[in-house]
């Protein structure tokens, strides 16, 4: 996992929501599976909306943008942050159980795994809550997370029954 953060990255430009210390953009690099397993467990539980995802088949690339639980974040202010996700070399991208054509719909992700079919290619699944899921057929896994900017207080903190 390579986490690209500058040297004074311990406190940010807007150091304060709420009388607390933010914590700094991270900038994430998934190669493998450990590494993609950072990245789904950085975004669970992240709010996408269906129009701000995409497939740029010209440039091998799918991207979405998200308002993702600051899990890291262990201050009694819970955050949410303005965060995109985009995934390289992909060559191929099938949904299923999301409506496409719903743009201002909301999905909740869950998680974002990947299975080798053909080292190393094989397939990322974007699972969302209520079945949903978005399946990249990759050439190989290259998913890049990347925080794009200020902070805001989270209005609940999600949770999982067992």
């Amino acid at each position: 996992m390579l986490v690209d953060r500058p040297t004074n990255a311990h406190v940010s430009a807007n150091a304060h929501i709420s009388g607390h210390p933010t914590m700094p953009d991270l900038k994430l690099l998934a190669l493998d599976n450990e590494d993609l397993d950072v990245i789904s467990a950085t975004t669970q539980d992240a709010v996408v909306r269906v129009g701000d995802m995409g497939f740029a088949k010209a440039d091998h690339r799918f991207a979405l943008l998200m308002n993702r639980f600051a899990w890291e974040d262990q201050s009694k202010t819970k955050q949410r942050r303005r965060a995109a996700l985009h995934f390289d070399r992909v060559s191929d991208v099938k949904v299923s159980g999301i409506d496409t054509n719903a743009v201002d719909g909301v999905l909740e992700l869950l998680a974002i795994r990947f299975t080798e079919s053909d080292t190393p290619a094989g397939n990322v699944d974007l699972d969302f809550a209520g079945g949903g899921t978005v399946r990249l057929s990759v050439e190989c896994l290259e998913a890049r997370l990347q925080d794009l900017g200020a902070a805001w207080a989270a209005k609940v903190t999600p949770e999982h029954s067992a």
